[in-house]
């Protein structure tokens, strides 16, 4: 499998549209479509923002190796993959919940949003706090 083909399986399992993935990568729309189909190809900058975006391997990105992520990064993302699975169901639960009370109140779907949006954040403020740890190694 080849950089385009890789390159869509990341973008697709992270239910990501090529105009999200064009905003990580700082490059227009069209040029994700076109590194997809393997018509372009991205420079060093590109390549080391969505290796970590994606948090894997640029080795395994080129279809250089068969092994997709960094070493050390195993236990770390199976973590987060936990982690992110619990907070998707807690989403669900969130927006599936009628009549939920925080403090006496009853909470409106507007603040459901806010609660699931912070616990978004969270995760991404814990990632790159535990990525900046395995870099100072």
């Amino acid at each position: 499998m080849g950089f385009g083909n890789r390159l869509r399986e990341l973008r697709l399992e992270r239910k990501m549209t090529q105009e999200d993935l064009a905003k990580i990568a700082k490059v227009a729309r069209a040029t994700i479509g076109r590194y997809e189909t393997d018509e372009r190809f991205p420079d060093q900058e590109v390549l080391k923002k969505l290796a970590n975006f994606f948090e894997i391997s640029i080795d395994w990105l080129l279809g250089e190796t068969n092994i997709r992520y960094p070493k050390g990064y195993e236990n770390q993302l199976i973590a987060h993959k936990e982690i992110e699975k619990i907070l998707q169901d807690i989403e669900t639960a969130l927006l599936n919940t009628e009549g939920l009370l925080l403090n006496g109140e009853l909470v409106s779907e507007e603040t459901k949003r806010k609660i699931i949006d912070a616990m978004k954040i969270g995760m991404e403020m814990a990632k790159k706090e535990a990525k900046g740890k395995d870099d100072s190694k």
